[in-house]
């Protein structure tokens, strides 16, 4: 539950099912004891996996799919909701023949994905059909799943939500304003490109002398990126500061918000950065973007691969009047907040766990989840 993606969502669809009054628990999978970067409800049941660990030694390396399976038996849910691969898998593993209605949820497109090892690709292959449903966050997905697990049952998308605590969305900027920030967030990891995305700047810098680039966030890559802006002579004009606890914070500081990734699951910055009002320039990546900027109509779609488009588009929102910004802006923020409130999402997720509950259990009652 460390600052992320997934783990957000999470959070945030916990404490949305509790504080309308379902038992929820959030069991953390991770082995070791962390903490949890997002406030949770009062109602969410918080449960750390890793300390069942010290009594299942006799389990060895099966310890987690024992721990797991212990949690099932005490909690008896109706329904449980797992996030991330080798969670799924876990799960899928640790509850066969327990006959709980599982819904396992996909974070990126798995047609793109790299990261996976090989034994856990073929897990998922060999584990996925038994899901209740496999959740995708875009029709892109739903499509590229089914070419890797193809015997896989009830595949849908349903979005990321918008946080219910974001901000209204911002002022247009005034004519006033001193520096203008160019936005990005995320990991410090290949497939975010920012090693891209400050190369794009470097040739922007010089013909736009009044914005400067921040980057926020941490990862494996912060000594190269370092590197890189001094080779290039950007320390005054591009910034690494590193993680926030107040993304929305710095979302209504900045300018303008760029999105340079090879690949997302569903880029959650980008949405967030729409929903409060900023002008958003976004590689058209698998998968998210071309979902959430309604094909390039609310916000700026660039073709990947193209480093050349993606300098154009930033420097057209650059070196475009407070006012246009504004306008776009406010275009973005409309669309996002209509399509991914927290409501409209939610509508969705009842939709399909009271449709396989029916479908798995025959019955059709109020819900909790794990």
């Amino acid at each position: 539950m460390h600052a992320g993606g997934a783990e957000r969502v999470a959070a945030t669809l916990a404490n949305a099912w509790a504080r309308r009054g379902d038992t929820v628990t959030l069991v953390c999978c991770y082995s070791g004891h962390g903490t949890c970067f997002y406030p949770l409800d009062e109602g969410v049941r918080l449960h750390w996996l890793a300390e069942r660990f010290a009594r299942l030694r006799w389990a060895g390396p099966l310890k987690k799919l024992v721990a797991v399976r212990q949690v099932v038996r005490e909690c008896r849910p109706d329904v449980i909701v797992s996030f991330l691969t080798n969670v799924n898998v876990t799960v899928l593993l640790a509850t066969r023949g327990l006959h709980v209605p599982l819904v396992v949820c996909e974070r990126t497109d798995p047609a793109w994905s790299t990261n996976l090892e090989p034994v856990l690709r073929r897990l998922r292959r060999w584990t996925y059909p038994w899901a209740s449903r496999v959740l995708m966050q875009t029709p892109q997905g739903v499509a590229h799943l089914r070419q890797v697990v193809p015997r896989a049952r009830r595949v849908s998308a349903i979005p990321n939500p918008l946080p219910p605590d974001l901000p209204a969305a911002r002022m247009a900027e005034s004519a006033e304003d001193g520096r203008r920030v160019l936005l990005a967030m995320g990991r410090f990891n290949p497939v975010k490109q920012f090693d891209l995305l400050i190369d794009v700047f470097a040739g922007l810098a010089q013909a736009h002398p009044d914005w400067d680039l921040v980057i926020w966030g941490d990862g494996a890559q912060r000594e190269a990126l370092d590197a890189q802006v001094k080779r290039l002579g950007l320390e005054g004009r591009v910034s690494l500061p590193g993680r926030t606890e107040h993304p929305w914070r710095e979302m209504l500081d900045a300018h303008a918000f760029v999105l340079s990734s090879r690949v997302e699951g569903f880029p959650n910055a980008m949405l967030e950065a729409m929903a409060v009002g900023l002008p958003c320039v976004a590689l058209d990546c698998p998968s998210g973007p071309q979902e959430i900027s309604e094909n390039g109509r609310v916000a700026s779609l660039v073709p990947l691969g193209e480093p050349g488009a993606l300098a154009a588009a930033l420097a057209e929102v650059m070196g475009q009047t407070p006012a246009w910004r504004g306008s776009m802006g406010a275009r973005g923020a409309e669309s996002v907040r209509a399509r991914y409130g927290l409501d409209a999402v939610l509508q969705c997720w009842d939709e399909v766990l009271c449709v396989d509950k029916a479908q798995d259990k025959g019955e059709n009652k109020h819900h909790g989840a794990v």
